[in-house]
């Protein structure tokens, strides 16, 4: 995955990483550099990845990654270019990795490089509203506004013809043109990604980023996370209504339409031209349709193939729904 933000502090010796998971040296022969640590499918050659769940056999099978974090139980299902190394609690395990090659994408303190925005190079660029501060590494294109006590903290980069509420925190986040974020949304914060401890909880590293296609609109009070190994996606001309939360790696297609207080779980993937009411909830990990009607207040456990209409806890199609509730 291409990173504009997080600095890679690789490569690190295999022999290095094997040590530092407490795994066996036995599938070492060369003690080649890795560069990079990410997903099954961005991985490249001299990549390291990781494999925890059946759900991903497929897409296993055709990494390009040179070493795979996994279990005994899935190492089989790996492409035979890919040498498995097997760990206890993969999920763990590449969390400790990550952070080691991305040391500074743990935790979202304040951005201390922000300054007042009457003070950098944007304030006679854009017109701006009262206690506006900006971070480094911040573009912002052409015939852009930017609403009272909004902060544009570091690694955020706004196209052209775009409007940013007041009350907004902007961080890891890529908008593209003619993109309207409303009042009191956070973008790009780490998402809740950890695992919990008897003693302490481990916070899981997210260097990913928030990518935010051309016409959308996010609405007033929304939290879209950033990505923990891939990015978060807002299709081109999707519309988030008020108070949505869209949790880290959830990708959303192109003309989608999402009302009022919903929340998706994270890695979730939600086609083109997908409708969902109001309070629907969608768990984690699942494969949305293209042209899918969600109803209001629904909850989405499985699923759902193109050209659907969804309803009910569990969803379930329109016509079995009406059926079973006369």
């Amino acid at each position: 995955m291409d990173n504009p933000f997080f600095i890679n502090k690789g490569p690190f010796k295999i022999s290095k990483i094997l040590s530092l998971l407490d795994a066996s040296n036995d599938i070492v022969k060369d003690n080649i550099d890795i560069n990079d640590i990410t997903d099954l499918m961005s991985a490249k050659e001299n990549d390291i990845t990781f494999f925890h769940s059946k759900k991903y056999n497929e897409i296993a099978k055709k990494t390009k990654a040179s070493f795979c974090i996994t279990t005994s139980n899935l190492k089989a299902e790996l492409a035979e270019t890919c040498k498995p190394i097997v760990v206890n609690n993969v999920l763990v395990a590449t969390a400790k990795l990550t952070e080691k090659f991305y040391p500074n994408s743990v935790n979202d303190f304040f951005d201390d490089t922000c300054s007042i925005i009457n003070e950098t190079k944007f304030k006679d660029k854009i017109k701006y509203g009262k206690n506006v501060l900006v971070g480094n590494n911040v573009s912002v294109g052409a015939n852009c506004t930017i609403g009272h006590n909004t902060i544009i903290e570091q690694n955020v980069s706004i196209g052209d013809n775009c409007s940013i509420g007041s009350n907004v925190i902007l961080k890891n986040v890529i908008i593209k043109e003619n993109v309207k974020i409303l009042d009191s949304s956070v973008i790009g914060k780490h998402g809740f990604g950890f695992f919990p401890n008897n003693t302490k909880n481990l916070r899981y590293p997210h260097i990913g980023l928030v990518i935010i296609e051309e016409n959308c609109e996010i609405g007033c009070g929304s939290t879209i996370d950033r990505g923990s190994m891939s990015n978060t996606v807002i299709g081109k001309n999707t519309f988030l209504d008020n108070q949505i939360h869209i949790a880290h790696n959830v990708k959303i297609g192109e003309n989608s339409i999402i009302a009022g207080q919903v929340g998706i779980a994270g890695s979730t993937i939600i086609g083109r031209n997908v409708k969902i009411g109001g309070q629907a909830g969608i768990s984690g990990h699942l494969k949305i349709g293209n042209n899918v009607d969600i109803a209001g207040g629904s909850g989405v456990i499985k699923d759902i193939p193109d050209n659907s209409k969804v309803m009910g806890y569990p969803a379930k199609s329109l016509r079995e729904f009406l059926r079973e509730n006369r």
